[in-house]
């Protein structure tokens, strides 16, 4: 088994024990700073009639707000088959069941099988990911027109936080493993595809940035 595909399968395990606890979270509480963030670059370069890909989709609060602010369409693609259970009874509740549609699996073992979308998200994938470049260009291959992510800053307590998920994932005995890539190199990366930074905001610990093809 490669080592990609162990990172996965442990990502899976774990996502899936949390998924309830936080759809109950984010019905409670809403979204996080770095999402509203996302949400307001989304607004800013527009999304209206879109057709939406969520990479790690979760619960799918993101992509179903989207829809009902406007957006056409979603495909959410995630490692953990709970997350995807509670996202499609959230689409059911909100009546969003015939606008949605999910697949449970490692996005980058599907690319074959995924269509091009107006817009992609990526909200807290990138540290999730072992390969970043290959996660970052399969993505933006399949990337019409908006590219939307958060990922974590380069700053040492950034790197402190990770290193200590780290350690108390390893005492759970858990091979999953969060990561801290090279904000400078996700950003070539998209530029040298074409696309131009049109929006950028910051909390302590996450970058958010909105990406359309030139």
């Amino acid at each position: 088994m490669s080592t990609c595909c162990a990172h996965a399968q442990s990502a899976s395990r774990l996502f899936s024990f949390f998924a309830k606890r936080y759809r109950r979270r984010l019905g409670k509480r809403g979204f996080e700073r770095s999402q509203e963030q996302l949400l307001k670059g989304l607004e800013a370069v527009g999304y209206r009639d879109a057709e939406l890909l969520e990479i790690g989709c979760g619960v799918g609060h993101l992509h179903q707000t989207l829809l009902e602010s406007g957006a056409r369409s979603a495909l959410g693609i995630d490692l953990a088959p709970q997350m995807l259970i509670e996202a499609r009874d959230w689409a059911a509740e909100r009546g969003l069941a015939g606008r949605t549609e999910y697949v449970t699996g490692d996005f980058i073992d599907l690319k074959n099988d995924i269509a091009p979308a107006d817009v992609t998200l990526m909200d807290k994938v990138v540290c999730c990911y072992p390969d970043a470049d290959a996660l970052v260009h399969t993505s933006l291959e399949k990337t019409r027109q908006v590219y939307a992510l958060t990922y974590p800053r380069d700053r040492w307590f950034v790197r402190l936080a990770m290193a200590l998920g780290a350690l108390l994932l390893c005492l759970i005995r858990s091979s999953f493993r969060p990561y801290v890539h090279n904000p400078k190199q996700i950003e070539a990366w998209i530029r040298e595809r074409g696309f131009r930074k049109k929006f950028q905001d910051t909390t302590a610990m996450w970058l958010t940035q909105i990406y359309t093809k030139s």
